[in-house]
């Protein structure tokens, strides 16, 4: 089974985080921001994912700390899991439409990290949570995952809707990009390697 857990204890925060890819979408989530735990949750129900994450943070300040180590813990749960990388899709792309909003999310499993993120937001947050967050969480996914992820609403008007496009369409395309295809022998990469 391909699994990965991280544990990172720091100052500001305890993380701990369980990713299984072959899952079934099962998700046990409490990070203390609301709106965070409700994100996760549908990436791993739209990505088939089984997804631990506890975390405790220093909230009283504000989101940020607890929210980009989730996503750094995140990211390495996801390298772990995937080994090798052996027999990969490895890349793939979803749209997701969430009411009047529609979310495109496009990734490559390489091994390269890099994060391209378009979109703006017309709220300071929902819920606790900056929208200034989701571009970092984005970018620290794809360099903790090793990923190049770029990720684009193409429309929208609500800020729930364009981040909830986003994270089922980045659900999906992880999906897509972790089956293993039968015909494929050893690393997807006609270099032989997928390290960098």
């Amino acid at each position: 089974m391909r699994t990965g857990t991280i544990h990172r204890k720091t100052g500001e925060t305890e993380v701990e985080v369980t990713f299984v890819v072959d899952g079934t979408g099962k998700a046990e989530i409490d990070t203390g921001i609301g709106f965070l735990d409700h994100m996760l949750t549908l990436l791993a129900g739209h990505g088939l994912f089984d997804l631990t994450v506890h975390a405790r943070g220093d909230l009283h300040i504000d989101a940020h700390h607890t929210a980009e180590d989730v996503f750094i813990c995140l990211g390495k749960a996801f390298d772990q899991a995937l080994g090798e990388r052996r027999g990969l899709v490895r890349t793939a792309h979803s749209y997701v439409p969430m009411d009047e909003a529609l979310a495109l999310v496009a990734v490559d499993l390489g091994g390269r990290p890099y994060c391209v993120f378009e979109c703006e937001f017309a709220t300071p947050a929902v819920g606790t949570m900056g929208t200034d967050l989701i571009f970092h969480l984005f970018e620290s996914l794809a360099i903790h995952g090793r990923m190049n992820l770029h990720a684009r609403v193409l429309y929208g008007r609500n800020d729930h809707h364009k981040i909830e496009a986003l994270f089922k369409a980045l659900a999906r395309a992880l999906d897509a990009a972790t089956l293993i295809d039968p015909r494929r022998q050893g690393v997807p990469s006609t270099k032989g390697t997928l390290t960098i």
